[in-house]
């Protein structure tokens, strides 16, 4: 049976509009994004299919080009259309931080490193440069290392803090091994950092780590 001779009631987009987004499962989600099925599968029947051959609805957003389109009914058009709407979202968090108080506003804060660098496979330390309201000026990654360690240069955070005119800043790195907590070097270097920004009156905020299901706030432990 076509999606389009089920009650309305039930129809993916139908129930999206009348009850809201979180109202979906994943399969009905994704139905919605394929739009179409495949002969004598519906879109909701293809989603369900695609949800068990890849294991869950995050798999099937991180894939590769490569992993994404080895799947029937997957092909680079819908590729090209998921990173644009992955890439939408994530400008959309961006968008909130430089609208809102990033240091009063921790949760948008997670979603968009979260968004930015939890799916990374090797260590990546960025800064979020904020103004004295403490809105982002600008999301800027800086070093990246193996996938246990990068080298994190003091020196370079301050002269781009200079470069934007920043008052404040939010550190932030992702541990690819899907565990946030801080570890005894996380703590070193963000002292160093700390120190070094104190010297032209830049506030390091925060120091977030980005794990698979966490962030760990150096700020809520009291460690800044």
């Amino acid at each position: 049976m076509k999606i389009t001779d089920w009650p309305a009631a039930e129809r993916p987009r139908e129930k999206l509009l009348q009850q809201g987004a979180q109202a979906l499962s994943d399969a009905e989600l994704l139905a919605i994004f394929l739009r179409t099925g495949m002969q004598g599968v519906s879109a909701v029947d293809l989603a369900r299919q695609l949800l068990t051959a890849f294991g869950s609805l995050r798999a099937i957003l991180d894939a590769d080009f490569e992993g994404f389109t080895s799947h029937a009914g997957l092909g680079m058009a819908k590729f090209a259309q998921l990173q644009a709407v992955l890439e939408m979202a994530r400008r959309h968090l961006g968008e909130q931080l430089e609208r809102e108080d990033a240091f009063a506003n921790p949760t948008a804060t997670r979603n968009f490193l979260s968004a930015r660098l939890r799916d990374c496979h090797r260590e990546v330390f960025a800064c979020l440069y904020l103004d004295s309201q403490h809105r982002l000026i600008r999301y800027q990654p800086h070093f990246y290392g193996t996938i246990d360690s990068a080298s994190v240069y003091p020196r370079e955070l301050v002269k781009t803090a200079i470069e934007y005119n920043a008052a404040a800043v939010i550190l932030a790195h992702n541990h690819p091994s899907g565990v946030a907590e801080p570890s005894q070097a996380d703590r070193q270097i963000t002292d160093q950092v700390r120190k070094a920004m104190s010297l032209i009156d830049v506030r390091v905020l925060d120091h977030m780590v980005v794990g698979d299901s966490e962030v760990v706030s150096f700020a809520e432990r009291g460690w800044l």
